[in-house]
């Protein structure tokens, strides 16, 4: 079999442009939307949410690799970086790295791309490796460099990647390519479209040791806000974690042919479906701080600690709603005064109240659209 690279026309990609295109209107109308809800949060109330869809997306492209994280400590180190302050809390190294790599991201987002910015990435993401050759810079190493799972003694091979021999050569050809399609080159492409193209042709070459999941994902992420006049974050990457099996079966399937049309149109159903949970995000950090304005000198602090446990959630809530229990662990009130602050919670109009007895259930009194999961069949409908 063989691989992408390895055809004789590569890296000339071939897709069908028409099944793109509502996709490509789609997301410039949900990019407008979320600009839109945008503008009703004060400054601050702005930065929190900017720093906390940061955060979540530093925590889960390292997921995807099989890394956890601590997200918390991930926003205070991004928080730091800001120069907004910490909660002096301690970071890893790789949280501290990731969290710099992702302010540098979003920070310098309408600069245009470079070999530089990706050595810095790459930097960024080994921090504290000792376990690498190369840092800051393409491999150079001798041996194949295959994307394999499966044990040692017999290893599957999902992806061979070209020799990097060749790397720098292959980088060069990306260069040009992106230079000649951004929004103001000479065969500009739409944003969803350039950046899936661009995911697949860097996830090909695979030009560093390790971490070219994570600097392949902020590439995607930066190509998709340079094609809006506003800095945007889409929530790919938690899109992509929450499909993490699709995600690695659209990629290897992707990798044997220059045909890619089926690989852009997963990509764009799954840079729809994001954008969708980053707006009903938006949605719900405006719904959440005026509900709090509202009820502000109406709450005592057991309810104020159970809402902000509601609102931490997020907008998926609580899996089966909140209970009298849950509500009891959380605050550490008695039943009785579990079910007194719960029924002053709905009067005020904080909660809604579904079921009865045993099965009764609280949520927030939020109105807003549930965010779905959005297929490649679903584009010719949105």
């Amino acid at each position: 079999m063989k691989w992408n690279w390895q055809h004789k026309d590569w890296p000339q990609f071939s897709w069908d442009e028409r099944t793109l295109m509502r996709a490509e209107a789609r997301f410039a109308e949900g990019i407008g939307f979320v600009a839109g809800v945008s503008k009703h949060l004060d400054p601050d109330l702005y930065d929190a949410t900017m720093i906390e869809l940061m955060s979540r997306e530093a925590a889960d492209t390292s997921a995807i690799e099989g890394e956890t994280l601590d997200r918390d400590s991930v926003q205070s180190s991004i928080r730091r970086h800001l120069g907004l302050g910490g909660d002096f809390r301690g970071s890893t190294p790789a949280e501290a790295g990731i969290a710099q790599m992702m302010v540098d991201l979003f920070g310098r987002v309408t600069e245009p791309l470079d070999d530089v910015t990706l050595h810095h990435w790459h930097r960024y993401i080994t921090n504290g490796r000792i376990d690498l050759k190369d840092i800051g810079r393409y491999r150079t190493h001798d041996d194949p460099m295959q994307i394999v799972s499966g044990p040692v003694h017999d290893p599957r091979v999902h992806f061979d990647a070209p020799p990097s021999n060749r790397v720098a050569l292959e980088m060069d050809a990306f260069w040009n390519w992106l230079s000649h399609s951004a929004p103001r080159g000479a065969h500009s492409l739409p944003p969803l479209t350039r950046a899936g193209i661009a995911h697949i042709w860097f996830q090909s070459i695979h030009p560093y040791e390790d971490g070219n999941g994570r600097i392949g994902r902020a590439i995607s992420e930066k190509i998709i806000a340079q094609g809006f006049t506003s800095p945007v974050i889409t929530g790919m990457v938690g899109t992509l974690m929450r499909h993490r099996k699709g995600y690695y079966a659209a990629l290897e399937r992707a990798h044997c042919n220059l045909e890619i049309t089926e690989w852009l149109q997963w990509f764009a159903a799954k840079a729809i479906e994001a954008q969708n949970y980053t707006s009903a995000q938006v949605q719900f950090v405006l719904q959440k701080s005026r509900l709090m304005q509202r009820l502000r000198g109406q709450t005592n602090a057991r309810q104020d600690k159970a809402l902000m446990r509601l609102f931490a959630v997020g907008p998926e809530g609580f899996v089966g709603g909140l209970s009298a229990g849950n509500y009891m662990r959380i605050t550490g009130a008695p039943p009785a005064t579990a079910t007194r602050d719960l029924a002053s919670l709905v009067s005020f109009g904080a909660l809604l109240r579904t079921g009865e007895n045993k099965a009764t259930r609280y949520s927030l009194n939020i109105d807003i659209q549930r965010p779905r999961q959005i297929e490649p069949s679903d584009l010719a409908s949105i």
